[in-house]
């Protein structure tokens, strides 16, 4: 007996997995990359600030009679380009309020106060693109932000229409913060795509199976005709109730020529398209 036991000791044993680890599967995840809030695709801002005319002079000096017969040397220190960047901001900004003023003098409703922050931020924005490790710009970006975000939810409100009015002019989406904050995790995130996956290969192997169904649905009514013919005299030569009608077999007689002549056309589709492929 302890003879036997040894030998059963000495023999390794196998064991078969009958189920699969993630790591089998054809599944890769990349960690999203994260946005950063002044970027225009976490602010919310769809469109840049109009590029600047090199030849645009100040707002002030514009309709100046002086300015327009003095020669080139002069007008080029009144050119936007050749100025602080505070007079261009300026004149964006008054550029876009504009756009959304209720009339000539207003500077302090609603809409002229987005229309004013939303210039400051597409310029920031503009900024930080050239110089990214600017940080007084970025607190003051980040603020600026968050302060419009408040605006808007107010608006939103109170306002509907407005709301939706003012996000038209100036080219925004509102993106209200989520309910409830959730973290992406990698293991949340495989179980997800785990699923998919999965739900994919099933709906793979459905569709073969109900092709190979479809496939079989001729014969099956080829050989159910002639089986019910044979049933049918067979009865009728035996002298027993009939259970099988004429009208069964005509039914499915006209059954089968419809699935023929769906198989003949889509046959017929199919290589028109391939004709027309290689041609």
């Amino acid at each position: 007996m302890n003879k036997l036991l040894n030998i059963a000791h000495a023999v390794p044993r196998q064991f078969v997995r009958d189920y699969a680890f993630k790591s089998d599967l054809k599944i890769k995840w990349v960690r999203p990359e994260k946005i950063s809030c002044i970027k225009p695709e976490k602010s919310g801002d769809l469109a840049k600030l109009p590029p600047l005319n090199p030849n645009e002079l100040l707002p002030d000096y514009k309709d100046s009679k002086e300015l327009a017969n003095a020669n080139e040397t002069v007008k080029s220190m009144f050119l936007l380009r050749n100025n602080p960047n505070n007079l261009t901001t300026r004149y964006y900004r008054d550029l876009m309020i504009k756009e959304v003023q209720r009339h000539a003098q207003d500077y302090g409703s609603m809409e002229a106060k987005l229309a004013r922050m939303t210039a400051l931020i597409r310029r920031f924005q503009s900024h930080m693109e050239v110089h990214p490790r600017d940080k007084m710009i970025k607190v003051r970006l980040k603020e600026m932000i968050d302060k419009r975000k408040k605006f808007l939810k107010y608006l939103r409100r109170w306002d509907y229409r407005r709301f939706e009015w003012i996000l038209e002019k100036l080219d925004l989406v509102y993106k209200p913060p989520p309910t409830k904050f959730h973290w992406i995790t990698r293991k949340e995130s495989l179980q997800k795509l785990t699923d998919i996956y999965c739900e994919k290969i099933k709906d793979e192997r459905l569709e073969a199976y109900h092709k190979e169904l479809q496939e079989q649905q001729i014969p099956f009514l080829e050989d159910a005709i002639k089986k019910m013919k044979f049933i049918r005299q067979e009865q009728i030569d035996c002298d027993v109730p009939v259970t099988v009608t004429e009208e069964q077999i005509e039914e499915a007689r006209q059954q089968l020529a419809q699935l023929q002549e769906l198989r003949e056309a889509a046959a017929a589709a199919t290589r028109k398209q391939s004709d027309e492929t290689f041609h």
